[in-house]
């Protein structure tokens, strides 16, 4: 059975969204926002919300970023008492901020013996502390002038050092996210690692029923899909591609649930900026998306939030409800 994973999404994916998304039934695996791994080991102050494993820690995997390959060991003795399934490093942001720092897709564009030997330096952590644990990365296709040829061989020297799953997003490190994925790298990846016991889960664009299988027929050999702003926009859809959801949602009260979950499991510090970011593809699903959403965006507390949020279901009545 393909597996269904809910995506690593910078201030998005933490307990009070999982929390969420589990209502509904969830999917296979969660993975962690990326965890910033020198940050972690110096015990910054919100980083206890980072570590949250609910509300299904074997469902967990922890997504670990950093410039530098000692701290991203380190990381791991601090994650493995906390279960999960494993560790993914981040080698696919390609945040401006992120690649200038030497993090993210920048572990791409460096030597490929420097990021082997971090993956082996992550590998052998995980051996000691946490042997149980599965280490994957999540990458993208490279720089726009990426050889095919290298890809392919960097992705086999990943497997070599230790890596087992790759998640890939088959775009380049500047394509956005109009541009289509090309989803043959993702089943051609799939096919050349599938003998070596290593599964590719393929990121990109998948949307709904239809999107999602258009991307399983491309991408026969991968072992799943990852799915990420579809998921906030609609919290249900993993339940949904399963077949096993049915039923009235309601649309108002998913969104005053997450505000909840919101002050529950998050910092007054991060309120406004994960209520924002949340609200920005939530509000897709109504008539006039554009118009609640500059409003949340507003709402500089919680209880603002929430009187904004159900003053526009007294305007719009019909969009409540969602079959």
């Amino acid at each position: 059975m393909t597996q269904l994973i809910a995506g690593p999404m910078a201030t998005l994916s933490h307990e009070a969204f999982r929390r969420l998304v589990e209502k509904f039934g969830g999917p296979d695996e969660y993975y962690t926002e990326m965890i910033n791994a020198p940050t972690l080991l110096q015990k910054g102050p919100f980083e206890k919300y980072y570590l949250m494993n609910g509300p299904v820690p074997q469902k967990i995997v922890w997504q670990l970023t950093s410039k530098e390959a000692a701290s991203m060991a380190a990381a791991v003795e601090v994650l493995a008492p906390l279960g999960g399934i494993g560790i993914d490093i981040n080698m696919g942001c390609s945040a401006p901020e992120i690649v200038h720092s030497g993090a993210g897709i920048a572990w791409m564009l460096k030597p490929q013996e420097e990021t082997l030997s971090m993956v082996r330096g992550v590998k052998r952590a995980m051996e000691k502390a946490a042997p149980a644990y599965r280490l994957s990365a999540k990458i993208r296709l490279g720089a726009d002038n990426f050889s095919e040829e290298k890809f392919y061989d960097f992705c086999k020297g990943l497997c070599d050092s230790g890596v087992q799953r790759i998640v890939l997003h088959p775009r380049t490190q500047r394509e956005k996210l109009s541009r289509p994925p090309r989803r043959y790298y993702a089943q051609r990846l799939a096919a050349l690692l599938k003998p070596r016991g290593v599964e590719v889960i393929y990121n990109g664009n998948v949307k709904d029923a239809a999107s999602a299988a258009a991307a399983l027929a491309d991408c026969l050999d991968c072992a799943g899909l990852m799915i990420s702003r579809a998921a906030v926009q609609k919290p249900w859809i993993f339940a949904q591609l399963r077949g096993d959801f049915c039923g009235r949602i309601d649309l108002m009260q998913t969104g005053l649930d997450y505000i909840a979950l919101l002050q529950e499991f998050q910092p007054k510090e991060f309120f406004k900026s994960r209520m924002q970011r949340f609200f920005s593809y939530y509000c897709d699903n109504f008539t006039f998306g554009h118009y609640i959403k500059m409003k949340m965006l507003n709402a500089a507390t919680p209880q603002a939030a929430e009187e904004t949020f159900r003053s526009y279901f007294d305007e719009q009545p019909s969009d409540r409800f969602k079959a």
